[in-house]
């Protein structure tokens, strides 16, 4: 492959579901990125078990497994997708070492970044939060209707399957709550922003809901239409 055709080498931190779902997607359907390992903290991690079945490089030893490694240095981008407290650790280990980091728990070091409303913004940091799933899935509607009126009060309502929560997600539940809250209003342009999450143990599992409700000034309404179809279309 000629250099400027190279792929972006990262790592991944966590070898849970969302790191593992990572894993595949990046293998799978990725142009721009190589996954060079995947870490966790569990010998038997069923994540890194798959990982090594790809061919993925792997350590169970951590944040100082992944440092210590032959492919630390080649690495560009570090997404960590842990637990909020876990990622106060590892962006305290990485710092000095000119890694971006993708933040996927809700520790929010960095700044709020959901694409669609505001990547250029920070394009350039060194680490940056992608809030939460279910405030990936609704801010942006929140930030389309913003563009059009002001938006008094944003609430969400994440629905997930029970069984794709694991440990970390279990963990973060108050953070959840709280960085979407926060992000709500930061990006969403919100006024007041309100965040919950339900963990559904129906079997068999239901695919992911969200649900917006807003309380904002009145506007046109087909163009208000028009500006969530659109941001709808370009998340998707």
């Amino acid at each position: 492959m000629s250099p400027e055709l190279a792929k972006t080498r990262v790592a991944i931190l966590g070898s849970g579901n969302i790191g593992t779902d990572l894993m595949v997607k990046i293998v799978q359907r990725s142009q721009t990125l190589e996954l060079a390992m995947l870490v966790g903290i569990d010998a038997a991690s069923e994540g890194l078990a798959r990982a090594r079945a790809l061919g993925i490089a792997t350590t169970h030893d951590g944040i100082e497994g992944l440092i210590q490694s032959e492919h630390f240095n080649d690495v560009a981008i570090v997404f960590d997708a842990t637990s909020a407290a876990a990622h106060l650790h590892h962006a305290e280990r990485l710092a000095g070492h000119n890694k971006r980091i993708i933040d996927l728990t809700p520790a929010a070091i960095g700044p709020y970044v959901v694409p669609v409303a505001n990547l250029e913004a920070h394009r350039d940091a060194p680490n940056i939060n992608m809030v939460t799933c279910g405030g990936q899935a609704t801010i942006p509607i929140v930030w389309a209707v913003s563009q059009l009126a002001q938006v008094h009060h944003a609430e969400i309502v994440a629905s997930i399957a029970s069984r794709s929560a694991g440990p970390g997600t279990r963990a973060n539940i108050d953070e959840f709550t709280t960085t979407t809250a926060r992000a709500i209003e930061a990006v969403g342009g919100a006024t007041h922003g309100k965040a919950i999450i339900i963990l559904n143990p129906a079997e068999p599992p239901m695919i992911m809901r969200d649900t917006v409700y807003l309380f904002c000034d009145d506007t046109d309404q087909t163009a208000l239409t028009r500006a969530i179809e659109d941001v709808v279309a370009r998340v998707a």
